[in-house]
């Protein structure tokens, strides 16, 4: 989208995930905030023994997150006000965040004590595992990640991914399936022009988005272990991650700041200004 006109890409896919690391929500329309997409991952389960946020970067605790869905009860209108969230358990089950005993029923479920929280500690971290998969920055180690300080975000506010970027992959690992979840992204925008890892180009660029959105790209998405669990009927496939080291440094997608609050949707032009 070098020299991007108004019909050069577009807005394909809008996603929330309510709570960091369980399943998340598709939306026809979204509204982009100063905090990011409104209602994305404001809440997030704490490990009540080490304090640390829960994450399925490290899955040999928490792989289990997965198997949750979490959706708001209505639709929020604002960061400050917003409404409570239902969890679908693995088992089909589910309670809102307004029940009593949902600690305990998550504990049970996860097999380890956990606290759903509402606020991000002081100085929020998760705990990461590296695959011993060459081109990562450690292989078959645990580190642990500070996090944007009071959110539960890991880098960015808005994850963005190209359809272009999903094609190459599927090129670089034809028997792997890049389908959008596995990588949990925000937007997603089919590019007209260009091929390959097209976002590499828009670091340290504005995307306009829609007649009023703006976001600042502000680097690429380093890929984790996530990108290779099972989920649903996809099934664990350490090769996702090892194309992304192989390729394209693991990164997939680019994070992005926002410039300029606005309403965004399916079908939205995106152009680089």
């Amino acid at each position: 989208m070098s020299n991007a006109t108004e019909d050069e890409a577009s807005v394909v896919a809008l996603w929330r995930y309510p709570v960091k690391s369980m399943m998340g929500e598709e939306l026809n329309a979204a509204e982009v905030t100063q905090q990011g997409v409104l209602g994305d991952r404001p809440y997030a389960l704490v490990d009540a023994d080490t304090g640390k946020v829960v994450s399925a970067k490290e899955p040999r605790k928490w792989a289990k997150l997965f198997e949750f869905r979490a959706s708001f009860v209505e639709p929020p209108l604002s960061r400050e006000r917003l409404p409570h969230v239902r969890i679908t358990f693995p088992d089909g089950r589910s309670m809102t965040t307004a029940q009593p005993g949902l600690d305990e029923a998550l504990s049970d479920v996860v097999g380890r004590r956990v606290a759903f929280a509402t606020t991000a500690p002081d100085k929020p971290s998760l705990e990461e595992y590296w695959p011993d998969i060459e081109g990562l920055t450690y292989r078959e180690t645990v580190t642990d990640e500070a996090m944007p300080e009071g959110t539960f975000f890991d880098l960015g506010h808005v994850h963005v991914l190209t359809t272009a970027t999903l094609e190459r992959l599927r090129e670089l690992h034809p028997q792997g399936r890049y389908e959008v979840r596995r990588f949990r992204p925000n937007i997603v925008v089919a590019p007209t022009g260009g091929a390959g890892f097209v976002e590499n180009d828009w670091v340290d660029r504005t995307l306009a988005i829609g007649e009023k959105a703006r976001l600042r790209v502000t680097g690429p998405c380093p890929r984790c272990v996530m990108t290779t669990l099972p989920q649903g009927d996809l099934p664990k496939d350490p090769g996702i991650l090892r194309a992304a080291a192989q390729h394209n440094d693991a990164n997939v997608g680019v994070y992005a700041s926002v410039e300029q609050d606005g309403p965004i949707k399916r079908g939205d032009s995106v152009r680089l200004v």
